[in-house]
């Protein structure tokens, strides 16, 4: 339970992602905001803790690094500047149910009728919250929100199937997906967007929180939980991304939620939580035959023990 609501802080961080976008950041350069969120925090990883990948975990790192932040990030600003409203946040939460598909050819998990149903009350929850003000949604935004939620929930399911290398940290192991996607997201920035001719305070301060909070921290709670908890409760936590983001705009943006859209925040909540409650249950099945092992074998030997004795006396 510690380890789930620690996890959990990273997509409520990431919930003021929208905001940040679309309040301090200069407009119309998401590849370079992509960048500056990665990079820089990468560096500082591996800096830090000093290790490289070895043998086949530089093209598995790389595979990661591209799917968790240089595709993610990219796709992700690119639906937050073209999407009103934060409408971003309800295509990311589709993620749960590509987590439970991918979990089948990948890990072999068949995903339970609970955990789709879970799946389903979260993104029917976070349509009502976002998508009622938004009438004409921009076609490349949409596609951006879907194709970065796709990448995230590959990313998340490879990197259950992969594990982290033995005796490597959780700070190297995102130090080296920060700095994967970060080098395959600035020469993209430079190329596309070149360099900002102008940045206020605001905007230094945004990219300073996207890359300390947002990313650093955020992201070392997520791959630390990751190692620990199944695919599928993980990608149950990122429903509450959308919801911290509906929840910032109404406290500090003033944006209003109707009594539809608050209905559609307990229905993502309920879908984060019953999909927590999934695998806690599961989990809690798992272990009574997993301890109960040693006392069967310990009632055979017993058995077994006794056996001779009873031939000698007859």
């Amino acid at each position: 339970m510690r380890l789930t609501l620690a996890t959990a802080l990273a997509p409520l961080a990431w919930g003021g992602t929208y905001a940040v976008t679309s309040q301090w950041l200069p407009p119309g350069e998401p590849l370079l905001t992509a960048a500056v969120r990665a990079l820089p925090a990468g560096l500082l990883l591996l800096a830090l803790t000093r290790r490289l990948p070895t043998g086949a975990w530089w093209w598995r790192a790389a595979v990661l690094g591209t799917l968790n932040i240089g595709a993610f990030f990219a796709l992700l600003f690119v639906a937050a500047y073209r999407l009103p409203g934060g409408m971003a946040a309800v295509l990311g939460a589709i993620q749960p149910l590509i987590v439970a598909g991918l979990s089948l050819p990948l890990l072999g998990r068949r995903p339970s009728r609970l955990t789709l149903l879970a799946g389903l009350l979260g993104v029917g929850g976070v349509a009502l919250v976002v998508l009622q003000a938004v009438a004409r949604p921009d076609p490349l935004g949409v596609s951006a929100g879907l194709g970065g939620a796709a990448a995230m929930a590959t990313g998340i399911v490879l990197g259950k199937r992969w594990g982290r290398p033995e005796g490597v940290s959780v700070l190297a192991f995102t130090g080296w997906q920060l700095t994967f996607g970060g080098l395959l997201l600035a020469p993209a920035a430079l190329i596309f967007e070149g360099v900002p001719g102008h940045l206020t305070s605001t905007n230094v301060g945004g990219y300073l929180y996207l890359a300390a909070i947002n990313t650093l921290l955020a992201y070392w709670l997520w791959f630390r939980g990751g190692a620990a908890l199944p695919p599928t409760a993980l990608s149950f936590l990122s429903l509450l991304s959308p919801v911290a983001a509906a929840a910032i705009g109404w406290i500090a943006l003033g944006q209003s939620l109707s009594p539809l859209q608050l209905f559609g925040l307990l229905l993502a909540l309920g879908g984060t939580v019953l999909g927590q409650m999934r695998t806690t249950t599961s989990r809690a099945a798992e272990t009574p035959s997993r301890s109960r092992r040693p006392e069967i074998l310990t009632a055979v030997n017993t058995i077994t023990e006794h056996r001779p004795l009873e031939r000698t006396h007859s």
